[in-house]
């Protein structure tokens, strides 16, 4: 089905403003099916971008401003994901050895072992992606970074 039948509207000002519009929709199809995904372990979607922040980084912990600066949703809270991440032992914190105004976090065992598991689940979002070949992701990639030079 194309975006036209998706919302039942054909008429579009111009291919660029369907192509637009057709990119929040597939933003938003591909966020629901990630967080119905996550549900089932109780993450948000931010969670899951902090987690896998961490887990890029492991075994060197990042400050809250380190991972704000990685995540995909730059108007998080990050601190109060974090909270809530150590508060659901995923992720630890503790005083920056070189900068005792800072601190470190870092994910914890638990939150490698739930990355873990969530990597191998079948909702994964490689499957949400399956009906493109490699190539066609090649040319998507390249495509959602040539919108954004």
């Amino acid at each position: 089905m194309g975006i036209a039948e998706d919302i039942q509207q054909n008429k579009f000002k111009n291919s660029h403003q369907k192509a637009g519009i057709n990119l929040i929709y597939t933003y938003n199809w591909v966020n629901e099916k990630i967080r119905c995904t996550l549900e089932k372990e109780s993450l948000t979607n931010q969670q899951f971008n902090v987690l896998r922040i961490l887990r890029g980084s492991y075994p060197n912990p990042l400050s809250t401003l380190q991972i704000r600066d990685r995540m995909l949703d730059k108007m998080s809270d990050t601190s109060r994901i974090v909270d809530r991440l150590i508060k659901k032992n995923l992720a630890h914190k503790s005083t920056c050895q070189s900068d005792k105004r800072l601190v470190d976090i870092n994910i914890s065992e638990e939150g490698l072992s739930l990355l873990s598991k969530l990597d191998k689940d079948d909702n994964s979002i490689d499957d949400l992606l399956s009906n493109l070949s490699t190539e066609d992701v090649e040319t998507l990639n390249n495509l959602l970074d040539k919108i954004r030079a």
